[in-house]
């Protein structure tokens, strides 16, 4: 049994008349009666009487009326499932992020957009960068962001990268003296308290070679996981502390203009790199490929230069 012959016998029991079914469905009377004897044919089954050139259903054609009424529906329902996904109206995005990222600036993206729909669903997670990886590579989530991991992508054909470098900045209070610097400098940091990530991480790494470079001394006052706890420390004065613009990014979702810290570029450079990560063997949906395509404008938009 065609889905068309089911139309067509639907319309022929809900308007009881051929001529009304053919005007309905924009076909001719012939091609209607045409393909009611066919239905009847195939099935073995005679579902109507007639008489004086009316078409009058017996009992066992309500029950088909039932059955071809919930499978239509449910056809109709899928063709309003397919172009909802075909409009980014619906549908599931999946996202793993480690944490920084995941606090403000993905919550204001995923905002946007999905602003003008309520049917796409969102699964954000925050892991460590490791896991990221590890889940990304096993086709858990349609996106991951983590820490670069230049070695494990040499070392997996599970997990496609974009590598993104970003020029860090120092993270102080707006009424802070070194404020006044356009640049920042180790020498101007020199003994003062300091914000790092943690000692294996390359951020870490970075600035003390950034020191050692100025015969500057650092003074690590407090070390972090990531970048977002550095930004409260500076607010309250205990440190400073050299961030990634989507720390920065974060940090301006989260005050909207109440700013207490201020950013100055930190010379010699200071970079961090991050990846977006995708796994090869999961089927891309449209959704994430839009996504996608708004995380990679927005990681530019602040700075982000693409190294692979």
């Amino acid at each position: 049994m065609k889905l068309n012959q089911m139309k067509v016998f639907r319309e022929i029991m809900l308007t009881g008349s051929v001529s009304e079914a053919a005007k309905n469905l924009h076909r001719s009377q012939p091609a209607i009666s045409a393909a009611i004897s066919t239905l009847e044919e195939e099935l073995g089954l005679r579902l109507f009487e007639r008489r004086k050139g009316r078409l009058y259903p017996v009992s066992e054609a309500h029950y088909l009326l039932e059955e071809c009424s919930e499978v239509l529906s449910r056809v109709d329902l899928i063709q309003r499932h397919i172009t909802n996904i075909k409009s980014l109206e619906s549908g599931k995005l999946q996202i793993v992020s480690m944490p920084g990222p995941s606090v403000f600036l993905l919550p204001d993206m995923i905002s946007s957009f999905s602003q003008d729909t309520q049917d796409i669903q969102f699964d954000l997670i925050s892991r460590s960068s490791d896991l990221v990886f590890q889940l990304i590579a096993a086709q858990q989530y349609d996106i991951g962001i983590s820490d670069h991991f230049e070695g494990k992508l040499d070392q997996t054909s599970l997990v496609n990268a974009q590598v993104f470098k970003f020029e860090c900045y120092c993270a102080m209070r707006k009424d802070d003296p070194l404020a006044e610097h356009d640049v920042i400098t180790p020498e101007l940091l020199s003994n003062k308290p300091m914000g790092l990530l943690f000692e294996e991480h390359e951020s870490h790494e970075n600035v003390v070679n950034a020191f050692k470079q100025r015969n500057a001394t650092i003074n690590a006052r407090i070390k972090t996981r990531y970048f977002i706890p550095l930004l409260t420390f500076a607010e309250k004065n205990m440190s400073y502390a050299i961030v990634d613009p989507i720390a920065i990014e974060s940090y301006r979702l989260y005050r909207k203009g109440n700013e207490i810290l201020t950013f100055r570029p930190f010379r010699p450079e200071v970079n961090y790199t991050t990846s977006i990560l995708r796994p090869v063997h999961r089927p891309t949906s449209l959704i994430s490929e839009a996504f996608l395509e708004d995380l990679v404008e927005k990681f530019m938009a602040i700075g982000g230069q693409m190294i692979a």
